[in-house]
């Protein structure tokens, strides 16, 4: 039996989110059927954390234990043989006993990707936000810079699923921007539920004008979701990567930053 970790990437266009829910199709459903199919027995996959519909992910991490006898550069594409379109694993390895994808993490890569055409985009409506509205990125990274550190984010949370706290550090937040698009690129020790989405929807506020910059520093000490700008559609929501504090995946694979960093 061993722990084996990997690294997952997904269209969350066509799944009901991560977490395995009766009636809705999930990720972590066709995972841990496409590993019955190949060891022949029950397989419970853990997460680094849920995703919701329409959220997708370049990096999401799951480990599992099994008896499979497949060496791990073979596993990915015994799986992916197996899993339904929209879904594929890009790298495996046995990891140590005590490695839990969830557990273990500490800390998570998102990007938001926004479309700024003046027209509506004809294709790739599920992966991105459109936004025709004129954007003053400055403005953006001006209102960015005053959630770095650690705060309480009660103002960028919807409700969901219960937490002792919800004080969180953001270390990094960048706004990478292309011909007609930029993406928010955030790192940080964990998120609230929709607090991603919620931050993209308050700093394009800030971007269109209908918010100052050191606004943003008012709504987080308020804490009150409502003073928060509109929570953004999750067609834009990227799960870039996921943060450990041992090396993960080193031997196998190539990463590019690309447009996401």
């Amino acid at each position: 039996m061993r722990n084996i970790r990997v690294r997952i990437a997904y269209d969350g266009s066509q799944f009901f989110g991560w977490q395995r829910q009766a009636g809705f199709l999930s990720v972590q459903e066709v995972l841990e059927e496409a590993l019955e199919v190949l060891s022949g027995h029950r397989v419970v996959v853990f997460g680094s954390g849920r995703t919701d519909t329409g959220v997708h992910a370049m990096g999401q991490v799951a480990s599992f234990h099994s008896e499979t006898r497949l060496r791990d550069d073979r596993l990915p594409f015994a799986l992916n043989a197996h899993l339904p379109p929209g879904v594929v694993v890009l790298e495996a390895e046995t990891c140590p006993e005590d490695f839990h994808a969830q557990h273990s993490a500490r800390g998570k890569r998102y990007a938001y990707l926004v479309r700024t055409t003046r027209f509506r985009p004809p294709m790739g409506e599920a992966y991105m936000h459109w936004v025709p509205d004129r954007l003053d990125l400055d403005r953006v990274r001006q209102g960015a810079g005053w959630l770095l550190g650690t705060h309480d984010f009660s103002s960028f949370a919807n409700a969901g699923s219960p937490r002792k706290s919800n004080v969180r550090t953001l270390q990094a937040i960048h706004v990478v921007a292309r011909r007609d698009a930029f993406a928010l690129v955030l790192q940080g020790d964990g998120f609230l539920y929709n607090m991603v989405r919620t931050l993209a929807g308050t700093l394009l506020e800030v971007g269109r004008g209908r918010m100052e910059p050191d606004a943003v520093q008012d709504v987080l000490a308020a804490r009150r979701r409502s003073l928060a700008g509109p929570t953004a559609p999750a067609a834009g929501l990227y799960l870039r990567r996921v943060l450990y504090p041992e090396p993960c995946f080193q031997g196998t694979g190539v990463r590019r930053a690309g447009f996401f960093g």
